[in-house]
């Protein structure tokens, strides 16, 4: 009953209206040219959904309220796999999303399983850009944080920094992410030096 609950006030009451053109029975169309706007017009609602559910998602997990996330990104995930298929590089940033609320929520073993799933995505997909890249070692390196492990996360997180360069320059906003978790890690290891680098950097 709380799941269910938390399920409603978090993503079903946001979405319910959209649920029922979607997942209800589709009009039957008596022309190809009636077929195929009733196929545009039930993607964009599909679509509408995802970036609905995802928003929400993400909006709970910058208000540090990862448990409130999960239901809205499961949604997310539920309908992206729908419409792009479950090996669609659109699904990455939903896994990652689910990634980071779960590590918040402390589920770790959880985390690593929509870690290994955005991994793989990648890996099976030829020429993905480099701004994906990114954010994937950045899941990775915040992943490795929470479970304490600090020189993977520079790893991690030294790619991340090398990718968002690569795709957005030197001096970029998407990089500030990356500098700034590594600063925050050499603080925490008292390197001083390293880390107000990093922070004039960021």
């Amino acid at each position: 009953v709380s799941h269910q609950k938390t399920d409603w006030i978090n993503i079903h009451s946001h979405i319910c209206h959209l649920l029922i053109p979607v997942l209800g029975p589709q009009p039957c169309f008596h022309s190809e040219k009636d077929r195929k706007h009733g196929k545009e017009q039930l993607r964009r609602r599909q679509e509408s959904l995802i970036a609905l559910a995802l928003s929400t998602a993400q909006g709970f997990v910058w208000a540090g309220k990862p448990l409130e996330a999960i239901p809205a990104a499961l949604q997310a995930l539920r309908f992206s796999s729908r419409v792009f298929g479950s090996g669609s590089v659109q699904l990455v940033p939903i896994y990652l999303l689910l990634a980071e609320a779960s590590t918040g929520t402390g589920h770790l073993r959880q985390a690593a399983k929509y870690l290994s799933q955005a991994q793989w995505i990648v890996l099976q997909t030829p020429g993905c850009s480099a701004a994906l890249q990114s954010k994937l070692h950045r899941g990775l390196g915040l992943f490795s944080i929470a479970e304490g492990n600090l020189d993977q996360a520079l790893y991690h997180l030294a790619n991340d920094v090398y990718l968002a360069t690569a795709e957005f320059g030197l001096n970029s906003v998407e990089a500030s992410g990356g500098y700034l978790n590594m600063a925050n890690i050499f603080f925490h290891q008292n390197k001083m030096d390293a880390a107000n680098s990093l922070y004039t950097e960021v």
